[in-house]
């Protein structure tokens, strides 16, 4: 089984954030494989596609950002997912928006919710699908930045972002992820 995570903070006041960026795609594989996220376990909500490529979860962790891995780690050792068969899927302040950035590996850049996941998850080593949403504007502080809605005009670009970062996962089912890097990057 793969898992496919999705990282954001729960929540209508969150929703479509800069920092939901995971959340966003996930939500969009569940509409495009037409799978509800309605089970909930281990403080997270989730579906499960049978895909010809094999099992899949879209997860969205419940614990909102900072501890994500609280959700990540129970949900991989229930259903007996390895670390290799995981790719997260976030925002990232050092990327042009828009912009996607894959990974196998790598340390938390300063953010929050993957310095959860390493903590709990054990390594550095796991996919990673980074999706660019700039640094704030100048006088605006990083949290209010990352917790405020994209306007109107970086609507269509970030759609475009979260169609790309789902097409990189359906690739994954595939492919290797070094193929995927090499795809999408």
């Amino acid at each position: 089984m793969k898992l496919i995570i999705g990282l954001g903070n729960p929540g209508k006041e969150y929703e479509h954030t800069h920092h939901n960026v995971g959340f966003d795609t996930i939500d969009l594989l569940a509409q495009k494989w037409n799978i509800p996220l309605n089970q909930q376990k281990f403080n997270a909500m989730y579906g499960t596609a049978h895909r010809p490529e094999g099992k899949v979860m879209l997860m969205k962790p419940l614990t909102y950002m900072n501890l994500s891995g609280e959700a990540v780690r129970p949900m991989m050792d229930y259903f007996d997912i390895d670390v290799e068969d995981i790719v997260v899927i976030y925002d990232d302040l050092d990327l042009d928006k828009g912009k996607l950035r894959l990974r196998q590996k790598g340390s938390a850049g300063g953010h929050n919710g993957i310095k959860s996941l390493i903590q709990h998850v054990g390594t550095q080593n796991f996919n990673r699908i980074r999706v660019g949403i700039n640094r704030p504007p100048v006088g605006m502080k990083v949290p209010d930045y990352v917790l405020s809605k994209f306007s109107k005009e970086e609507q269509p670009l970030m759609h475009d972002a979260f169609n790309r970062a789902a097409d990189a996962c359906e690739y994954w089912l595939e492919k290797p992820f070094t193929e995927v890097m090499n795809r999408f990057n």
